[in-house]
């Protein structure tokens, strides 16, 4: 009986986990193209950024935070939302384009990566703890998944190009993890 037991734990536990991902259908009616380029899985780096919008600190907040975002993003004629996933206030993960799908968040970097994008400016200030563990789990769940290499690399934004994205605060947090790496 301990032996099936087990096996139903782990399950529980992973649905948990992958439950803490708010779907895309609960923030955006329009699905996304079955056109939009695929990523070659697992992708060995992890950018992250900062939107450099309002914060969000409820489900309502963060939803209308992420139309925002992706209507800005359709204006500067990206295929849809250029993130795969983000991070708000409320400690929840957004999907944006979800696993599998090649964003449009670093130039030159998007075959090879997912963009986690936390809602935000952290330029002078470092996101709630909440929305750091949210990132962390993220993370978790892609390794597991296998959409993101165990050995990946983390980056903030400017590590890829000449901007201030993920905010200085941010990205000092970010060389604390584990698989934070000077270079993407």
């Amino acid at each position: 009986m301990k032996m099936q037991l087990a096996p139903l734990f782990f399950v529980w536990i992973d649905s948990l986990a992958l439950g803490q991902i708010v779907p895309r259908r609960s923030w955006c009616p329009v699905p996304l193209s079955p056109r939009l380029p695929r990523l070659m899985v697992p992708v060995r780096l992890i950018i992250i950024h900062h939107t450099v919008t309002a914060p969000c600190f409820n489900a309502h907040q963060c939803q209308l935070a992420l139309r925002q975002i992706r209507a800005d993003h359709m204006r500067r004629k990206f295929r849809d939302i250029g993130y795969n996933f983000l991070i708000g206030g409320d400690g929840r993960i957004y999907e944006g384009l979800g696993f599998g799908i090649r964003g449009e968040h670093a130039p030159n970097y998007n075959s090879q990566s997912i963009g986690i994008a936390f809602i935000g400016n952290f330029q002078t200030g470092l996101p709630p703890s909440q929305m750091l563990q949210a990132a962390r789990t993220l993370i978790q769940i892609a390794v597991q998944r296998r959409q993101v290499s165990p050995n990946y690399s983390l980056v903030g934004h400017c590590q890829t190009k000449a901007t201030a994205c993920p905010g200085r605060h941010l990205l000092n947090e970010l060389k604390k993890w584990p698989r934070w790496q000077p270079k993407p």
